[in-house]
This record gives C-alpha cells, sequence and structure tokens, in this order.
C-alpha cells in the first residue's frame, strides 16, 4: 500500500511498529475495526505511517462491505516477519565465525612473526586493546607464562576474568609462576584467585620489594607498561629484551616467598621486611603515596606502619623518628636478627 506513507526500513521499522502500529492494531481488534475514514489513519493524518505499517504487514485487511479496516490473526502474519529475519541472523552469525576464525590465524601469525610484518619487536597497546590481546596471547600459550603483578590496581572484576583465562591455559599443561608483594596476602580476593590456579598447579610467591606488572609467554613476548603512560602496554617480541627481562624475573623468583606458607616463622619474617622496607622508604625521603605505592598498600596502612616505628622508637615526630633510628645505626638494611 504504498500511499499510506513514505517507506521505512531497520530500527525505525521496528520502533514505530511498537510505538504506534500495535496500539492501532488493538484498538481495530477491540472495536471491530477502523473506519477507513479515521483522520488519524487516512493521508495526511497523525498515525498515517503507523497504520500504513500494519496494512503492509497484512495485519489489517478492509472490509469492503463495512469499508473498515479489520484485524487479522497475527500469527499467520509472525512467520513472514520474523522467519527471514531469523534465517538472516543465523547467516550472519555463520558469516562473522568465519571471518574470526580466519582473522585469529592471520593474528597468530602476526604476534608469532619475528618483526611482526614490519612494526618491529614493539608493539604498543592501548585502552581497550589490551585486554583481548592478553586474552589471546595467553590463549596460545604452549610451555609456560612468568608473571609480576603488583597488589596495586588487582580488583575483584580483574582478578575473576584472569582466574578464568589463568586456569583454562594450566589445564592445558602450561606451566605458571606469579609473584606478588608481600601485601597481596591481606587481600581475600587474591586469596581466592591464588588458591583457584594453584590447585591446577600454578606456583606462586611474594616479595617486600615493589616491582612493574609484567607477563612473559613462552619466553618469546614479554608484556609490559608503558613507562609514561598507565593506559598504554607495550608488547616486546625483541629476543635479547625478553631475556632480560627473564632473567630479572628469575633472580626476583629466587628471593620470593611460596604465598601458600603460613608459618608463623615465615609470617614473622615477612612482617620484618616490610618493616624494613619502610624504614628504608623513610630514610629515602620518599613521600607517602610513592612509598605506599612501593610497598603495594595503601596510603593509611602505610601510615599505620609508620605510626609503629614511632611507637617502636618512642618517637613523637617523623624527626625525631629519623634521627633515633640514625643514632641507632638503623638503615632498614639488616637482617631480622640484627634489628
Amino acid at each position: 500500500m504504498s500511499s499510506q506513507g513514505p517507506e521505512i526500513s531497520g530500527p525505525e521499522r521496528r520502533a514505530l511498529f511498537e510505538a504506534e502500529s500495535t496500539s492501532l492494531y488493538d484498538e481495530a481488534l477491540a472495536s471491530g475495526g477502523l473506519a477507513a475514514t479515521d483522520e488519524r489513519i487516512v493521508a495526511g493524518g497523525a498515525q498515517h505511517r503507523a497504520f500504513g505499517l500494519l496494512v503492509e504487514l497484512g495485519l489489517v485487511r478492509r472490509d469492503a462491505e463495512s469499508d473498515t479496516w479489520v484485524a487479522e490473526d497475527p500469527s499467520t502474519v509472525q512467520s513472514r516477519v520474523v522467519s527471514p529475519l531469523t534465517q538472516e541472523g543465523s547467516r550472519l552469525l555463520e558469516e562473522s565465525s568465519h571471518w574470526a576464525r580466519t582473522f585469529a590465524g592471520l593474528s597468530t601469525s602476526w604476534r608469532r612473526a619475528p618483526s611482526t610484518a614490519g612494526h618491529g619487536p614493539f608493539t604498543y597497546l592501548r585502552d581497550e586493546a589490551i585486554g583481548p590481546f592478553l586474552t589471546s596471547l595467553v590463549s596460545e600459550a604452549e610451555d609456560e607464562m612468568l608473571t609480576a603483578q603488583p597488589q596495586a590496581g588487582r580488583d575483584a572484576p580483574s582478578l575473576a576474568e584472569a582466574a578464568v583465562r589463568d586456569i583454562a591455559m594450566l589445564e592445558r599443561g602450561t606451566r605458571m609462576r606469579t609473584l606478588y608483594q608481600h601485601s597481596a596476602r591481606r587481600s581475600s580476593i587474591t586469596h581466592k584467585y591464588v588458591t583457584a590456579v594453584t590447585e591446577r598447579g600454578a606456583e606462586v610467591r611474594t616479595l617486600d620489594e615493589f616491582f612493574n606488572r609484567m607477563i612473559v609467554v613462552d619466553r618469546r613476548v614479554a608484556v609490559i607498561p608503558a613507562a609514561d603512560d598507565l593506559r598504554t602496554a607495550i608488547a616486546v617480541r625483541e629476543p635479547s629484551v625478553v631475556a632480560y627481562l627473564v632473567d630479572i624475573f628469575e633472580r626476583t623468583w629466587e628471593r620470593g616467598r611460596p604465598f601458600a606458607n603460613r608459618e608463623s616463622s615465615m609470617m614473622r619474617d615477612i612482617a620484618a621486611e616490610q618493616r624494613a622496607m619502610t624504614i628504608r622508604m623513610l630514610i629515602e625521603g620518599h613521600s607517602d603515596p610513592v612509598s605506599a605505592k612501593r610497598l603495594g598498600v595503601s596510603p593509611r596502612t602505610y601510615a599505620g606502619y609508620v605510626a609503629d616505628l614511632k611507637q617502636e622508637y618512642d618517637a613523637e615526630t617523623r624527626f625525631q623518628l629519623g634521627y633515633t633510628m640514625g643514632t641507632r645505626g638503623v638503615s632498614g638494611n639488616e637482617t631480622p636478627t640484627e634489628s
């Protein structure tokens, strides 16, 4: 019925159908029909387009005897409208799946190429591109994944996502070693993550020192944060640089303490290491936010560490604390037995 109004399609067509056409249909059904002379549905009427859509879809038909538009059974119309859309949707989903598989193969080749198809051994990843890249990279891990994860920034959603990704990798037989700071031991969500991955063979240790985030897969690709932009990561494929980063990880790993070990002697040692690092931060003159970040704790928790030291050395101010520690030769580098 071309005289019923300008042609519309897509979402606009469905929106008009839901907003106006359905109410006209209900009215036609309840009253036994809509008069053909109804000012709302004639050319130029307020609901001319909505009514035209009912006619086009076959939901109303004109009764010549009464000169009214009467409603038709919608079940006879639905298959004509919905089935083609369903078939087209299935076709598009299948087609998109083929395209996705093809691109996945190209992406794998691109990541494994020594020079990354002309882009060199370093690739910058920004914002939303980081997560999918890591997921794809981990899904291809065959032998080993090394990760260094400072406690700051590991919230519940990111840990839950990492758990799904890492567990799938571990169940394929890939080895995994992860480093946290000692402060991670206070996080319940981190404990849940560690429990989940260690049950599947992962090894997790903690360290008092501050370190940057790093992921190394199969000792061929390393992902590190960009120094000047927290929203940017760098994927490194240069073999000598990756080997250097792995060497740093291995040296740090040797100094770490097993996460699963909760013996009282180890917990005392960990507390002593955090105390010593707090002393070093004070002596070196770092601000509280910087010191808290390096210990992997909140500024409030760090302030509590400083307060404990003031009480220990009977000092009222930080200046008095520094002076007292200086006169006693305390540097923060002593072994637990020396302090």
